[in-house]
């Protein structure tokens, strides 16, 4: 019986990184399944996923432990996860459902690799929905007055059910400076990305009204940076005057899922690496 493994690192780029890894790999009779590396020129920064299986008697901790002296060598920043194990999820959202519908539905679909322990939410619109799944659902309402003691509620929530990620999946509510450094590095928004860019209620009917031709979405790490965090992943669509508001808003959704999905899989299946504001993605 075998265990898989998934190394992620990054370190200042010099010769010899991924000799040292295939080599600790080799010595031990792992095999790699899957890997990728990357060297920035911008940030002289070596950027690299292996993805390996290791003889049953190798524990997680036995190739951290033997791992190390390689990783203080080169200095690297590093972590290897149980490729097995699934991600826990916090699913966050507001009144807007359709990328909340469909991470679950991808989860229980089995092609989205996570667990979903606790759905959170300002209003309780969803609630019957989680019930249908099974999940626990947490109706935290929030005002300015109120927000600092809503934000630890949802700390505990983090802290108790041991999340791994958490999924802004249309949470209408600016976070906090001191909760977005609790999540730093763990928290993913999903927002509209239009070319004007249209702030505020029913931004589809906004661009409605200037005829765009192009609408997509954006993911990214939530930082205390307004929708400024790394991005993840982008895409678009084409529109065009046919379209009503409404059907741009479908149109919309169906890319902000997408978008989401995407990077929500690449995150928990650790393929993403932070490069300063950027992200490397191993896709």
């Amino acid at each position: 019986m075998h265990n898989d493994f998934i190394l992620t690192l990054f370190c200042p780029d010099r010769t010899g990184i991924v000799y040292a890894v295939s080599g600790f790999l080799f010595e031990r009779q792992c095999n790699i399944l899957d890997s990728a590396q990357y060297g920035d020129d911008d940030t002289h920064l070596f950027f690299m996923r292996v993805h390996f299986d290791v003889p049953a008697d190798f524990t997680h901790q036995r190739i951290r432990d033997e791992f190390a002296p390689i990783a203080e060598r080169y200095q690297m920043r590093w972590e290897i996860h149980d490729a097995r194990r699934k991600a826990r999820v916090l699913l966050m959202v507001s009144q807007a459902g359709h990328c909340l519908n469909d991470l679950l539905f991808r989860m229980k679909s089995g092609t989205l690799p996570i667990e979903v322990p606790a759905i959170v939410s300002n209003h309780a619109d969803f609630a019957l929905l989680s019930a249908s799944y099974a999940i626990p659902f947490y109706h935290l309402p929030v005002s300015a007055d109120t927000k600092a003691q809503q934000e630890k509620q949802v700390q505990d929530i983090v802290q108790r059910e041991r999340i791994d990620l958490v999924v802004l999946a249309r949470y209408m509510q600016i976070l906090s400076n001191e909760m977005c450094e609790f999540l730093a590095g763990r928290a993913i928004n999903i927002h509209h990305s239009f070319l004007p860019s249209f702030k505020g209620a029913r931004p589809y009917y906004q661009a409605h009204e200037r005829g765009v031709k192009l609408i997509g979405a954006t993911a990214h790490y939530v930082t205390s940076d307004l929708d400024e965090g790394p991005i993840i992943e982008q895409d678009v669509a084409r529109a065009d005057h046919t379209l009503d508001p409404e059907a741009l808003t479908a149109l919309g959704r169906d890319v902000e899922n997408l978008v989401l999905a995407r990077a929500v899989k690449w995150h928990v299946e650790h393929r993403i690496l932070l490069n300063h504001k950027k992200t490397v993605v191993f896709k």
